[in-house]
């Protein structure tokens, strides 16, 4: 048993909570405004709505469907055998508090200035940043980190290819009709129950395995196609109080046809922050429950290790502390800073970026929210031409992406150094 672990544990067991309480602060400051912004900006929800859903569809993704990530942040970044955490599992601490600290850190520069960033690539540039100049350069499992530094190019390319192709249906069988409310209201029914669909067969395909329920594949069809029923009826209610305005503008006539998508906005806001927490709570929580399992077992690190409720708890809270804080900083930038955004274009960019995350989330590569949001955004954009984008904008943001990992590996590097001088 380590020495440093039976003499500190508590505290450093504490100071994990508190720093992954702020990790999980800045995760909703930065990352729930990801997942928000295009509905408060498309003016569907407001901030107060928006924090509402956030605070039960994030929770309950979060449970459901977040252990796959979870393990991978937890234990598939760094080789525990190659770092011999065995012999110095103080090493393995010491390096996930400065992870915690360093991305904290980061996302709340970030999130003061607006910028959308990246909380994965955060915490896996604080956690790489430590195991190579702490451990060993072969302690990092490169294979892992290859996959997830693809992901940065194929989430957002996939998720705007799909936002761009929802987007061009939604113009071909509503907006440029001869009667876009009718039409609105006759195939918007059919994209909630698309919603409904998938994130039922995300949820009961991968997450619920974790919970302890195994269902067969035909099961979760099934069960999904009813989930997506339900979404639907519910949706068709909602949309029965919308009543056409007979305008002879044209302005004012699209202004009822974006009302019957604002309902439909209500569902892919719900299925986004349930996509959000399934994938983004792990980043806080992923190397909280690596210290307590380590200082828990008395310095044994198993990389199976179950996820306690109460870390899902203080992640949770973590999340909607941070949104209510901070989170309109990014959410205007989502929002309204990269191009015009209206409840018909909202629903295509959220949708797809669900889409992604969740079948992401499914296969245990922990992608970006932030860079799905955005290319599917973009993808919204280009389907209305490039002049609808804007590009200054784009570029601020791809450079606060590029800078993320070498920052938090840069920070996290200090904060070890400094915990291994004051422990070790």
């Amino acid at each position: 048993m380590s020495d440093v672990i039976t003499q500190y544990g508590f505290l450093l067991l504490i100071l994990a909570c508190v720093f992954g309480f702020f990790m999980a602060w800045g995760v909703g400051a930065n990352d729930v405004a990801n997942a928000m912004g295009t509905s408060v900006g498309a003016k569907a929800i407001t901030i107060k709505q928006a924090i509402i859903i956030a605070m039960i569809f994030e929770f309950t993704g979060a449970w459901l469907a977040g252990g796959e990530v979870t393990s991978t942040i937890r234990s598939g970044i760094i080789d525990a055998e190659a770092a011999g955490f065995d012999e110095q599992p103080e090493l393995l601490v010491f390096g996930m508090l400065s992870s915690l600290l360093a991305a904290g850190i980061w996302l709340l520069v970030a999130s003061k200035f607006g910028w959308p960033v990246s909380t994965t690539h955060s915490i896996i540039g604080a956690i790489v940043g430590f195991a190579v100049v702490g451990i060993s350069v072969d302690a990092v499992m490169w294979g892992q980190v290859g996959s997830i530094v693809a992901s940065w190019v194929i989430s957002p390319v996939f998720s705007g290819t799909i936002a761009f192709v929802l987007f061009m249906t939604v113009q071909k069988l509503v907006l440029s009709t001869d009667d876009p409310f009718a039409n609105a209201k006759k195939y918007v029914p059919y994209y909630i129950f698309l919603v409904g669909f998938i994130i039922g067969m995300v949820t009961l395909v991968k997450g619920l395995s974790h919970v302890g329920l195994e269902i067969t594949f035909m099961q979760s069809l099934l069960v999904s196609l009813l989930i997506g029923a339900v979404a639907m009826a519910v949706g068709i209610a909602m949309l029965k109080r919308i009543h056409n305005v007979p305008e002879d503008n044209l302005d004012e006539r699209f202004k009822s046809v974006e009302r019957v998508f604002g309902v439909l906005m209500i569902f892919t806001a719900c299925s986004m922050a349930f996509a959000h927490g399934s994938n983004d709570v792990a980043n806080a929580i992923g190397p909280l429950a690596a210290v307590n399992s380590v200082i828990a077992s008395g310095g044994v690190f198993d990389t199976q290790s179950a996820l306690p409720m109460w870390i899902l708890l203080l992640g949770g809270g973590g999340i909607v502390a941070g949104l209510a804080m901070w989170g309109h900083r990014v959410i205007a930038t989502i929002g309204r800073n990269i191009t015009e955004l209206t409840p018909s274009r909202g629903f295509a960019a959220e949708l797809a970026a669900a889409t992604t995350v969740v079948i992401a989330s499914g296969t245990g590569i922990p992608v970006s929210t932030t860079h799905t949001l955005v290319g599917a955004v973009l993808g919204v954009g280009l389907a209305r031409g490039i002049g609808a984008l804007n590009l200054s904008m784009v570029g601020k943001i791809f450079v606060s992406w590029v800078v993320t990992l070498p920052i938090g590996a840069f920070l996290s590097i200090i904060f070890f150094t400094i915990f291994t001088g004051i422990f070790g």
